[in-house]
């Protein structure tokens, strides 16, 4: 696989629920960024049309669901939802290592069977909105990054081909899963962003210099004057890793 460029890395979030804005800005963002995501807010307010609508536009999607229910049902899903051809799809790590095993063969099987690219399928670990505070809420007492180090390691040992992490465990994840397994990274901010609601969060440079493979950017690029130009200067900040 040839290396990734800098804007290669980028993922840009299109946050929206209007399959026109988000066409419109994936096909701004052509050739500035390596791909857009669209998530639950997109897919549940415009479907799998939407999901075309926005394809046509040429860009690789990832398809960002969090998939997380019994094996059979999550491996039907991922069988449903392959038509779309989507780069990259997520489930969730917690759903244990019988439903990301079934995942990781639906998807061998799916694309096989409609002569498609395999996705990439990547665990979720623990959401960048989330902090030690809200992680002892719910009952877990394990640290965090040594938490997310142990469902990387279940994802990659149950056939995924990576994990989505936060940019404070990608060292950790990168000692214990090697280099080839794929760490997709939110929490980004460029310098001088605002946090917004995420909570363990980065500069794009120092995500890809610490072993990022993918970065997940999205109101900084989208509810930026010119779109573009925004994707174009986290890139130059990417060069720099």
């Amino acid at each position: 696989m040839a290396e990734l460029t800098a804007s290669d890395r980028i993922l840009c979030a299109l946050d929206t629920t209007d399959p026109d804005k988000a066409t419109s800005l994936a096909t701004q963002l052509r050739g500035a960024v390596g791909g857009v995501k669209l998530g639950l807010e997109f897919f549940g307010a415009c479907g799998p049309q939407g999901f075309a609508e926005v394809a046509k536009a040429g860009m690789p999607i990832f398809l960002d669901l969090k998939l997380h229910d019994i094996p059979h049902t999550v491996a039907q899903a991922i069988h449903a939802l392959m038509p779309l051809r989507p780069m990259i799809m997520t489930i969730h790590s917690g759903g244990g290592a019988p439903m990301m095993k079934a995942a990781a063969e639906a998807a061998t099987q799916a694309a096989e069977k409609i002569g498609c690219p395999r996705p990439i399928i990547v665990g979720v670990t623990i959401l960048t909105s989330l902090d030690e505070q809200d992680i002892a809420a719910v009952g877990l007492t394990t640290p965090v990054e040594a938490q997310v180090v142990r469902m990387a390691r279940l994802a990659q040992d149950s056939g995924l081909d990576g994990v989505v992490c936060s940019p404070f465990e990608i060292s950790a994840i990168r000692a214990a899963c090697g280099p080839d397994f794929k760490l997709v990274v939110p929490g980004i901010r460029p310098q001088g962003s605002a946090k917004g609601d995420q909570k363990r969060i980065m500069t794009p440079d120092q995500a890809v210099s610490l072993g990022a493979d993918y970065i997940v950017i999205g109101r900084p690029i989208t509810q930026a004057a010119d779109p573009v130009a925004a994707a174009r200067q986290i890139a130059g900040e990417v060069n720099k890793a």
